[in-house]
C-alpha cells in the first residue's frame, strides 16, 4: 500500500525533506506572550496568598507559600523552555486522504484525520495571534476536533480553502454517475 501524496498548493510554511510543513518563528514569540500572560496570572495569584492567606490558612501558610514559589519556578522554567521545544517537534501535512499533525513538548501527539470524516474547517485569529499575522485552522470531525496552530494567516487560509476543495471532490466523487440511478421506484 503506497503513501498518499502530499497536497501542495503554494502553502509558505517551510517543508522538510519528509513533506511535512513546519511553522514560522514568530509562532514562538506568540506562545511567549501569551506564557508570560499567564504567568502574571500565577503571580497575582501568589501576592494575593502572600497579602490575605495568612488568615484564613493559619498553619498551613508557610507550606502553602512555599508550595506556591516552587510550582511558580516549575512553571516560568516550563514557560521558558516550552515554546522553542514546541517550534522544533510541530509539523502537518494534508494529503488527498487525511490530515497529519504532530506536535508536543513533554507528550508528543500524532493526530491523523480522516478528510473524509471532517465536517467543518474554521479559521480564528486570537488578539495576539493577530498581531503577529498568526491564525489557527481547527478542524471540526465527527470524533472531536483537531487544529493546526501558529499559522501565517495567508497560509492559515490557504489550508481552510484546500481541506474545502478536498471534501468538495470527495463529496463529488461519491454522487453517482446517473441522477436517475438514485431514484427508487
Amino acid at each position: 500500500m503506497g503513501e498518499q501524496p502530499t497536497v501542495d498548493s503554494g502553502m509558505s510554511a517551510s517543508g522538510g525533506e519528509d513533506g511535512y510543513r513546519r511553522l514560522d518563528r514568530k509562532c514562538m514569540l506568540s506562545m511567549y506572550i501569551g506564557h508570560a500572560i499567564s504567568y502574571a496570572a500565577l503571580l497575582v495569584g501568589y501576592l494575593l496568598v502572600g497579602t490575605y492567606g495568612q488568615g484564613f490558612l493559619g498553619p498551613y501558610y508557610d507550606p502553602v507559600r512555599y508550595a506556591f514559589m516552587a510550582a511558580l519556578a516549575i512553571v516560568l522554567v516550563y514557560m521558558a523552555a516550552a515554546p522553542p521545544v514546541y517550534y522544533a517537534r510541530y509539523r502537518y501535512r494534508i494529503m488527498n486522504d487525511r490530515i497529519d499533525v504532530r506536535y508536543g513538548v513533554l507528550v508528543i501527539r500524532h493526530i491523523l484525520v480522516p478528510i473524509e470524516r471532517v465536517h467543518q474547517v474554521e479559521v480564528s485569529r486570537g488578539p495576539i495571534n493577530n498581531m503577529l499575522g498568526l491564525a489557527d485552522v481547527t478542524i471540526t470531525t465527527a470524533g472531536g476536533v483537531a487544529a493546526l496552530n501558529y499559522l501565517e494567516i495567508a497560509e492559515a487560509e490557504k489550508v481552510a480553502d484546500l481541506l474545502n476543495d478536498l471534501i468538495g471532490r470527495l463529496l463529488r466523487d461519491r454522487r453517482p454517475a446517473d441522477p436517475s440511478s438514485s431514484r427508487v421506484s
